[in-house]
This record gives C-alpha cells, structure tokens and sequence, in this order.
C-alpha cells in the first residue's frame, strides 16, 4: 500500500503547474446513467469517452477506448478480437453492469461483457461510472457500471448526413463503414454498417504452463460484420418513442484452450417510451433483449454451443418537487436464459426490484439517497443503499463523500458448468467508501479520489481444488487522479491509478488480485495547426499477478502511440497512426502476446448535403 502515498504527491504536483484555456477541454458533461437521470450531479466519479475522442485518438477497439480511463484495468489474450476482460477499480471482471442503449448485455453464463465483439464503429459514446450502483441497478454493479450509446441523430440538424470510412494496417488489418442518419420533421433516424478483417498474429507465447493450454505456431485472425439502426419520433410534446439495434457477428482464431476457432453472434434490441405526464413527473418505460451466442471449434469439429439471452424492462418515475430536487421511483425486470451443449442443472432464471432515490441540493449543499431491493428466483432477496454527499465551494472546488453497497450473484457457469461449477457458491456483497476532491474551472478540470471496497464471500478461481470458490474476503483501496486542459495551444490529459487489490482469505491473505495492475498512468496530447492536428498518447502500467497464489508475475511496461490527421477538404480526412512505436514486447494475460508496433491510416469522407 506505501506505493500508492509514495506516487499520489507526483500527480497532485501537476495540478497548479497547468495554465489552460477555455476553448478546448470540456467540463463534466451531463450523464444520465449515474443518477437514472437528468438532473446533473457531481456527486459520482465519471468519465465519458465521446464519438470524437474516438475519432481523434484514432480508436479502433473498445479495448482501446478504455485503455487508461481512470480505474480500470484490462487484460487481453492475444490481439483484436481475442477474449478481453476489463476491471473497473480493482473488482472482478463480471463486476460492472454492462449496458448498450440502457439494455442489460452481456454472457449469462460468464456474467461479462464480450468486449472484444463490440464494434467501435457503431459507437456514439461510453460512459464510464466508477463505484457501486448497486442501489439503482441491482446485481453486477460492484464496481461500476459501463453505459455504451450506439451511434444517435437524435440532435441532428439536417435530413441526410452520410458518411463512409476505409483504413488499412498491419496484420492484415482493414475495416470499411458506412452510415446515414439525419433528422427529418420530429423523427430522426440512424443507419451504419461496417467490416473488420485482422489476420493477427501468433496469440499464445509458447509458455503453456503460464495460460496457453495449446499454442500453435500461427497468426490467431479475426473477423467482423456489424449493423446498428436507431429510430425515434416525437409524437406529441408529452410522449417520444424510439427503437434501436445492435448486430455483431463473425469469427475470431486463438490459442490456449481446448478450442481454436469461434463463431459469434452480439444481438442487443430494444425499445422506449418518455411520457412527460405532468410539468413535475416523468416517465422512462424502456425493454429489450441482450443475445450473446458462441459456437466453439477446434481444427474444424465442434466443441461446443452458447446461447444466452437476457429480457429486461424498466419503468422509471422521475418526480421534480421542487428545483434541484428530484425523487425517483422505478421497478426492473430481468429473465437470464442459456441454451447450450454441456448439459446445466440449470437453465434460467429471473429477478424483479424496485428501487427510490433522491437528489436535492440546498446551501452549496448536494445529496444523493437510494435504497433497491432485489429479488432474485435462485437467492432471495437482497437490499442495496448508498449515501453521498458534496459541497460546492463558489470557486468550482466540490467535496465529496459516499458510502455504498453491492451484492452479485454467482454465475450459470460458476455454479453449474460442467467439471468446473461449484453449486455450492453464494452471493458475494461489497460495502465500499468514497472521498474525492474536484475542480471544475473555466479553464481546466481535475480531480483526485481515494475510495475502500470491502468485498464479503468474493468468488475468484481456487487451484486447490480447481473450481470457483467463494474467498472470505477481499478487500481494494485505490487513488485516482486526473487533471485536463490546454496549455500552450497543446491539449493535454494525465490520468494516474494507485490500487491495492488484496485476498483477505487465509489461504491467500495479503495476495494481489489477478490481473490487476498496481500502478497505471497514461498521458494524451495533442496539437491542432490549421487543418492538421498531431498527437501522443504514452501508456504506463505496473506489474501485476496472473494469479491469486501469486506465482506467475507480469511484467510492468510502456507504450508510446502517434498519430496525425490532416483535413484535404471540408468533407475528407485523411488520418495515420503508429501505435507500440517502442514495439514493446508486453503481456496483459500470463502467456499471451500483444501487438507489436502497429501503423494504421484512415480515409473518411463525410459530404454536407
């Protein structure tokens, strides 16, 4: 733990070194999804990573849009495409509650996202709510939750805004989009399509002991075809309804399992209605269906199907008593299935909540209450509550204080697959602290958090008798700190994490986590001159275990990235990036590679109609 106190002083003296302008940063943007809805707090850690951070850094995977957001950590097996976990302040990677357009997504057999099917192309922007919001979500939300929005028109000015893209790099790498979206009278529309082809390259690093289970000599390569498709009408001033869909499917090659080929399919759908009942009450009423299917091959055979599906609906009562207090009333639904293969004791299940809230602000004053109870089919009930307060100073500094609860269920897989489930698995819960300190000022932002999550019957893999098994305890302590503006005509972002994720349970006490770096920082920079601007991004993450015995160790490292982007005319870009320009020989995950250095150019053509 003395390393987090030993570095923390280095960030917080970059804070009053920056002089930055007013015209590039922005401040805090209005989310929705840490509060379920629209009245702005900032009472919650957020980070929202927009459709033009994407274009700008030159993004190609979600991977590498969450790549230094401060609080996660990410592990990936070998490339594009390949199976990447993410962990969002040092929690398991099924502890973040996953949305896509507010429909619950992800595996209901692993319990995770596949992140690495998800296409950034179709992406309008990522939300990223950093601690437990167990309270308005129910289950999954220990560590956070991620909120992805599909690409959205529902602010667009014009009819028809076409746009098409076609890159191409090394291993093979290329993608094509395509898209239209436009707003034509009170309706508005969004169409977009892309591809994706990677020949990778060899995933395993031969050391067969340390994760790769067979390692072929061979480049692991990747394929996908996704659509998205949104539609909204504002019927009258009251009432606006609006459907969307997200498809991504393809086939993705890899090493270290028993396994080495895979077809996928990502389906997530559904629909919502905003009624304005009176001036003071709205009413969100959304549903939808989240479908996460896999079949498995190896040399040609098939090994093994799943399909998962998740159903949801929402309804969710905002009442605005007064200004800047807001009461909120909603209940959830929400039916897992799987379909698979390997036979399951069992096959679904389902769990239903209601949950208030409320948010008010008085005399500099902000406070956030909420209190959810979950039912669920297989374990009952369970009750979640958080607490948080802040204290707005005139100058734009806020103090902040919470205090929240989470609860998980064990996973089908967990629990029931075949040679590997523990039916005898429970719930894990999680209690976890919270002091931040941020500034939002008319030239620059930052801000600095240190939080405890204590984390009861927490469910990790025990070799000693080679299943899922709940841990006594975990306990994590993290700090974050971030500072962003504009010095010089630079843009510039520093992002630093401190984390010390540790088993408490006998067998493992004191132990680090698996797979969680301790020390992370990465700095962006970036310069526009006329119709060209340039940038860097330098990635730093400290050692971490590829295991709860703490016996395979993984190496620190630092990448570098460049990228450049010039505008011929006002409808063409032309883009280029150079990313591991080091080429730094680095892992994620015991045993697996990552890419070497990687150049990639893009040309965009966005005509005005």
């Amino acid at each position: 733990m003395n390393k987090i106190f030993i570095a923390s002083p280095l960030v917080l003296s970059l804070l009053p070194l920056t002089a930055f302008s007013d015209d590039t940063v922005a401040l805090t943007p209005l989310t929705v999804t840490a509060t379920r809805s629209e009245n702005e707090s900032r009472l919650s850690s957020t980070t929202v990573i927009s459709r033009q951070d994407i274009e700008r850094k030159q993004i190609r995977t979600i991977e590498g849009a969450l790549r230094g957001v401060a609080g996660i950590n990410i592990s990936n097996n070998g490339g594009v495409g390949k199976q990447t976990s993410i962990y969002l302040r040092g929690t398991e990677s099924d502890h973040i509650l996953v949305l896509i357009d507010g429909i619950r997504a992800g595996s209901a057999t692993t319990g995770a996202a596949a992140w690495q099917y998800i296409p950034v192309s179709e992406i309008d922007s990522i939300e990223v709510v950093r601690g437990p919001k167990s309270s308005l979500y129910g289950a999954d939300a220990i560590g956070g939750v991620i909120h992805i929005h599909t690409r959205n028109a529902s602010n667009a000015t014009t009819k028809i805004n076409p746009t098409f893209s076609v890159g191409g790099g090394t291993y093979g790498h290329y993608n094509v989009q395509a898209g239209v979206s436009g707003k034509v009278g009170k309706a508005w529309y969004n169409l977009n399509a892309s591809h994706e082809q990677t020949e990778g390259f060899n995933s395993c690093a031969g050391a067969l002991s340390y994760g790769c289970f067979t390692n072929e000599p061979d480049r692991d390569g990747y394929e996908n075809h996704a659509v998205s498709f949104r539609l909204g009408y504002q019927l009258t001033d009251w009432l606006s309804l609006e459907g969307h869909t997200l498809y991504s499917g393809g086939s993705t090659e890899y090493d270290g399992s028993f396994q080495n080929e895979a077809d996928y399919t990502q389906l997530i759908y559904g629909g919502k209605a905003v009624i304005q009942a009176l001036d003071f009450w709205k009413i969100d009423l959304s549903a939808g269906a989240s479908q996460d299917k896999s079949t498995n091959f190896l040399n040609g055979s098939q090994k093994g199907v799943f399909d998962t599906q998740r159903v949801s609906f929402s309804a969710l009562n905002n009442f605005t008593v007064a200004p800047k207090h807001v009461f909120s009333l909603g209940y959830d639904f929400l039916d897992d299935s799987i379909e698979s293969s390997d036979t399951y004791a069992e096959t679904s299940r389902n769990n239903h909540a209601v949950f208030i809230q409320y948010q008010g602000e008085f005399m500099q004053n902000q406070v956030q209450l909420a209190y959810r109870s979950d039912h669920n089919e297989q374990f009952g009930q369970n009750s979640t509550w958080n607490a948080s307060w802040g204290y707005a100073f005139n100058d734009g500094i806020l103090v902040s204080a919470s205090y929240g609860t989470g609860f998980k269920a064990p996973t089908f897989n967990e629990l029931y697959y075949p040679g590997f489930g523990n039916s005898q698995l429970i719930p894990e819960k999680s209690e976890s602290y919270e002091i931040g300190v941020s500034g939002e000022h008319t030239q620059w932002n930052w801000s600095l958090s240190g939080y405890l999550t204590n984390i009861d019957n927490m469910i990790a893999f025990d070799s000693s008798i080679f299943l899922p098994n709940n841990l006594s305890k975990a306990q994590i302590m993290g700090i974050e700190a971030a500072v962003g503006g504009q010095i010089y005509d630079f843009d510039v972002q520093l992002n630093y994490n401190a984390l010390d994720p540790k088993s408490k349970d006998a067998a493992t006490y004191n132990n680090v986590l698996a797979r969680r770096a301790q020390q992370l920082f990465r700095i962006d920079v970036d310069r526009r001159i006329g119709d060209a601007s340039f940038g860097t991004s330098v990635n730093f993450e400290g050692r971490r275990f590829d295991d709860l015995q703490n016996t395979r160790a993984v190496d620190s490292f630092v990448t570098w990235d460049l990228r450049a982007e010039y505008q011929l005319w006002e409808q063409i870009t032309l883009q280029s990036s150079v990313k591991n320009i080091l080429n730094t020989q680095y892992q994620t995950a015991s045993g697996y590679n990552s890419a070497g250095v990687t150049v990639f150019f893009n040309f965009k053509y966005a005509p005005q109609l």
